[in-house]
């Protein structure tokens, strides 16, 4: 169940370093400006709204940042969810593990901690696909801040477009979130 979907080509990385929503340095500031339901993409992400009083709906963690494994605390502080489902994702892909769980998370009651086994980066583009309208997606911009997508027609058309030009099947992923 674990099959790699997509796979992210080097040629492409560059237009991932753009953030596709604006930029919070304040948890408060950007619980205030979210949408419902609210996926966290990324650990520090989803400490910082935890900390801020806000158990994301879904969140997708690895427990790593920036490469290294985050800090026990910081670890420690992710709790308070419903349900947790762990899967594997390796790195730079999209697995169909993934993208069904982020699917049935966003489907089911209560919040859903998604645990990593590789890497969940990637998992914003399908997650701004995947929300539904009104819902926001968050994730880290690296020594930047948490970005804050509240998906409209150009984002998810701009998510689609770099899903498109990934290696892998892209209506096996589009698919599995649907």
């Amino acid at each position: 169940m674990s099959d790699v979907v997509l796979e992210l080509p080097d040629a492409l990385r560059a237009d991932l370093k753009e953030p596709m929503g604006r930029l919070y340095t304040d948890s408060a500031a950007l619980l205030a400006d979210a949408g419902d339901p609210l996926v966290a993409v990324g650990d520090i992400v989803t400490y910082h709204l935890l900390e801020a009083g806000r158990v994301p709906d879904v969140a997708l963690v690895d427990e790593r940042t920036k490469r290294s494994a985050v800090d026990a605390a910081v670890s420690a502080a992710i709790e308070g969810f419903d349900r947790r489902v762990s899967v594997s994702n390796p790195a730079a892909t999209l697995t169909r593990a993934l993208l069904v769980a982020m699917r049935d998370a966003l489907d089911g009651d209560g919040t859903t901690l998604v645990d990593v086994d590789g890497e969940e980066d990637l998992a914003a583009l399908p997650a701004v696909l995947a929300i539904p309208d009104g819902g926001s997606v968050v994730y880290g911009q690296p020594d930047e801040g948490m970005v804050l997508v509240t998906p409209d027609d150009a984002t998810r058309e701009r998510v689609r477009s770099l899903l498109d030009r990934m290696d892998g099947d892209t209506e096996a992923a589009l698919e599995a979130i649907r």
